[in-house]
């Protein structure tokens, strides 16, 4: 038994159709990738200059070598766990990183007075004239290496270090200093402020010195362990957004004033009350005439016209083949359910036709332009005319 193959339109032909959607969907689906890779990569670094981050940006190399040392390194990211540890020890070194400045002038003086050696890093204009008055800021540095140049015992063990970072000047001659790592016209990455009682500020510009990415770049780690290492205890604190909440701020409720409260009542119930008042009623289901009356005739002519718009011959002349099809089934006496090799049996036998061409005509055919869908139309017409010529001769 021969089976038949009909041909409808592809999922090729269906694909065309669609690709430039197709496109611009995958185009979009690229894009939110590479975005959100992008996005993870640049936010993959952690906290710069963090104790506890391995990242390039971090700096967990340095800390890790100094507890290595022997020294205790307690790193924190709030105000009241810097000032626990830092009162643990009279000798202990502070190590403060603060450049969006959540410190105030109050919370700087205390936690700074607390320790012996304090190691800014990046001190920003209200920083220097809190902690170091004697020192300014100097614009950026760009150089590649800087000299020591300095009596500093770090900075002559690290000779030369990266000099990308930020340079500082000094506003006051008098002031016992030490100015290193020299960038030209008195600039210095570097300086060391001698206060009262032996406390010293070190304003530290050369940001490499203490990332893991650069910190094995010329003299860098030896500045960095012998700056830092210098006291058996080493606070590390980065503070964060939760130190530079005001104490006693009022609430949102304290706030607003009082007549808010009220009136957003008398809102709500006018809302409420016009809710009712103009709300539609749910009523009986009403029957309504049809406007409009289309004729079958007018259906068939639009949907011919959309086929022929979409250039759609192969599924109009399914929809022919189809009705064709169960015609001849009814003419020729066969039941409903008959298939469409009983038809074509049954039609070649009443015709005395073909049965390969009656086949071509009803399934295999495929229309390559109007002309030839229009030729198949009058073939399907002149096939149902046979057959009735068959059955019924006069």
């Amino acid at each position: 038994m021969t089976t038949s193959t009909t041909l409808t339109p592809t999922i090729r032909r269906a694909t065309r159709k669609s690709l430039f959607w197709i496109l611009a969907a995958v185009f979009l689906v690229v894009v939110a990738v590479v975005a959100i890779a992008l996005t993870g990569a640049a936010n993959g670094g952690g906290t710069p200059f963090s104790g506890t981050n391995a990242a390039p940006t971090g700096s967990k190399a340095v800390v890790e070598v100094l507890r290595q040392q022997g020294v205790t390194v307690n790193v924190t990211d709030n105000l009241a766990s810097a000032t626990t540890a830092l009162k643990r020890d009279d000798d202990a070194t502070l190590f403060l990183y603060d450049p969006d400045n959540y410190l105030d002038r109050a919370q700087l003086q205390s936690v700074t007075q607390l320790a012996q050696h304090v190691v800014v890093l990046s001190p920003g204009f209200e920083q220097l004239a809190e902690i170091a008055p004697e020192v300014a800021l100097a614009g950026a540095v760009t150089k590649k290496s800087l000299s020591a140049d300095c009596s500093l015992p770090a900075a002559r063990q690290a000779k030369s270090v990266t000099g990308t970072g930020t340079g500082f000047r000094l506003i006051d001659a008098s002031a016992d200093t030490i100015s290193c790592f020299g960038s030209g016209k008195k600039v210095f990455s570097l300086i060391t402020v001698e206060h009262g009682g032996g406390v010293e500020i070190t304003a530290l510009g050369t940001t490499d010195v203490l990332s893991n990415e650069h910190i094995a770049e010329r003299g860098n780690a030896a500045l960095a362990l012998n700056l830092l290492g210098g006291s058996p205890r080493l606070v590390w604190y980065l503070p964060t957004i939760d130190d530079s909440a005001l104490p006693n701020q009022p609430s949102i409720a304290e706030l607003t004033p009082q007549w808010v409260g009220p009136v957003m009542a008398l809102l709500v119930i006018v809302a409420i009350v016009a809710a009712f008042w103009r709300g539609r009623r749910m009523g009986p289901l009403v029957v309504e005439n049809l406007p409009v009356v289309v004729r079958a005739s007018e259906t068939m002519e639009g949907r011919a016209r959309l086929y022929q718009k979409g250039a759609a011959r192969l599924r109009a002349l399914d929809a022919l083949r189809i009705g064709t099809i169960d015609r001849l089934a009814t003419q020729s006496g066969l039941p409903r359910l008959a298939s469409v090799d009983e038809v074509i049996a049954r039609v070649a036998a009443l015709t005395s036709g073909d049965p390969g061409a009656i086949r071509s005509l009803l399934l295999d055919a495929v229309p390559a332009t109007d002309g030839e869908l229009v030729q198949l139309s009058d073939s399907l017409v002149e096939l149902e005319r046979a057959v009735q010529r068959a059955i019924r001769p006069s």
